[in-house]
């Protein structure tokens, strides 16, 4: 691809992630190491879920923008429960969509999440609990005892809101 039409597809995407229907915004989930981007103002609610074999508070920020919703939850776990937790919300959020077909799993590059278990993105078509159409895109990670599941729920969304809200996920060093 030449410079200017790869300057040209860049500023494109620039473009499509900045659509007045997302106004990012960093948030982190009280007491994590966790930084995100948000299109949108997040409500913020705890409830307790079955997560590991026990019930679990969780903790969720969401907002709807541009047509999708996107969420970001974190539980808390015993010490080395973070995989088995992990693989039990992983298949009960695609219960919940009533995920048809083969969910397509990827590594998710996450720098301070845990290597074990490896975060992890899957993307999966379902339904809403109105019985419309959804796709989901999820990814689980852990830090500490600590998880996190992070996922945007949309009918349809450009490739480029995706890489926005999936990059903008960050542990950072706690402050003083």
């Amino acid at each position: 691809m030449s410079r200017p039409t790869l300057l040209i597809a860049t500023c494109l995407a620039l473009l499509g992630a900045c659509n007045p229907a997302f106004n990012w915004r960093d948030v982190r989930p009280e007491g994590t190491p966790l930084a995100a981007l948000l299109p949108c103002k997040p409500d913020q609610a705890k409830r307790s879920v079955p997560l590991g074999g026990r019930m679990t508070e969780l903790t969720l920020l969401g907002c709807d923008a541009g047509g999708a919703t996107f969420a970001i939850a974190v539980a808390s776990v015993e010490p080395g429960q973070a995989a088995a937790a992990l693989a039990g919300w992983q298949t009960a959020a695609l219960a919940n969509i009533k995920a048809t077909g083969r969910p397509q799993s990827s590594a998710l590059k996450l720098p301070g999440a845990a290597e074990q278990p490896a975060p992890v993105l899957v993307v999966a078509t379902g339904q809403r609990a109105d019985g419309r159409a959804v796709q989901s895109h999820a990814a689980y990670f852990a830090h500490g005892a600590q998880v996190f599941q992070a996922a945007v729920y949309a009918d349809k969304l450009a490739p480029e809101v995706l890489e926005t809200f999936f990059s903008g996920l960050k542990m950072q060093a706690a402050t003083p």
